[in-house]
């Protein structure tokens, strides 16, 4: 048991959350949820466009924009059927998460929620640590290349300290986006943080390559599998992942949908998914002109 603890510790930290003793909570139905409403507006989005195709094509770009200036609200969902070293268990952590620009500085706050196990047919679940960051854009909002760089903390907000760190997290991270072209983005999102309170060592680097490919009408291919290295153990997984996504403009709005299965190719240590399915929606508030 004190392995699996500590285990799922790491796992806690690199998802940015630790988790409560609420038994009876499951966010894999969250999961469940955003798959079937995102395969839903994918089938009706055809009748909901009402903008031009040029339009369309702006909007499912800048979607996907991690420094995009718009205020945003996201409900992500990462659900892992299979754990290394762990036989017969699963996970699922749930992401909150709001960002929001202040002249140019591009605030990203996440609050996770997750069910994790603990022992055979033993979990637990509730609220993770609050996690933020504030990203410098060191260029134009409008320009086609894009990147930002700012600091990260993390609080310590969870709701059992057996399952994550007992104190604060300070750290730093950085954006890059290129919109170059209209067909394909690409860009990633790094982040890096460690122990500045507490009894626990953490030391994490997170790298995430960020690929669309934009296929027409709102709709694209993505890949968005996330690294990750836990300096402080050499422990590490690398995913990759392919899924669709559909993003649907209307006035202001802009609504994106995706669902992207992701496979780990690399890894050291156990407790980290071999394959886990992404998925999220989220809404972008258009700036009034």
């Amino acid at each position: 048991m004190g392995t699996m603890i500590k285990t799922m510790k790491i796992i806690n930290i690199i998802r940015g959350n630790k988790m409560g003793n609420t038994q009876g909570f499951m966010p894999k139905r969250i999961f469940v949820t955003l798959g079937a409403f995102a395969l839903l507006l994918v089938s009706i989005s055809p009748l909901a466009a009402q903008d031009s195709a040029n339009d369309h094509a702006g909007a499912a770009a800048a979607a996907n924009n991690p420094l995009a200036n718009m205020t945003s609200f996201q409900l992500q969902d990462y659900y892992a059927p299979d754990l290394y070293g762990l036989p017969d268990e699963s996970s699922n952590t749930a992401w909150l998460r709001f960002i929001h620009p202040f002249g140019k500085v591009l605030l990203r706050a996440s609050l996770p929620l997750s069910t994790l196990p603990t022992g055979a047919n033993e979990s637990v679940s509730g609220l993770g640590d609050l996690s933020v960051f504030a990203a410098y854009l060191m260029t134009d909002p409008s320009a086609p290349q894009q990147y930002g760089v700012g600091p990260l903390v993390v609080a310590p907000t969870s709701t059992n300290d057996a399952l994550g760190v007992d104190g604060w997290q300070a750290g730093a991270a950085g954006i890059y986006f290129n919109l170059s072209s209209p067909l394909i983005q690409w860009g990633g999102l790094a982040t890096w943080q460690t122990d500045v309170s507490g009894d626990e060592d953490t030391n994490l680097l997170i790298v995430q390559p960020l690929l669309f490919l934009q296929m027409g009408k709102g709709a694209y291919l993505r890949s968005s599998g996330a690294m990750t290295f836990d300096i402080e153990s050499d422990d590490y997984y690398v995913p990759v992942g392919i899924g669709i996504g559909k993003v649907i403009k209307s006035g202001r709005s802009v609504w994106n949908m995706f669902f992207e299965p992701q496979f780990t190719i690399l890894h050291e240590g156990d407790g980290y998914p071999a394959f886990q399915i992404f998925a999220g929606i989220q809404l972008q508030l258009l700036a009034k002109p």
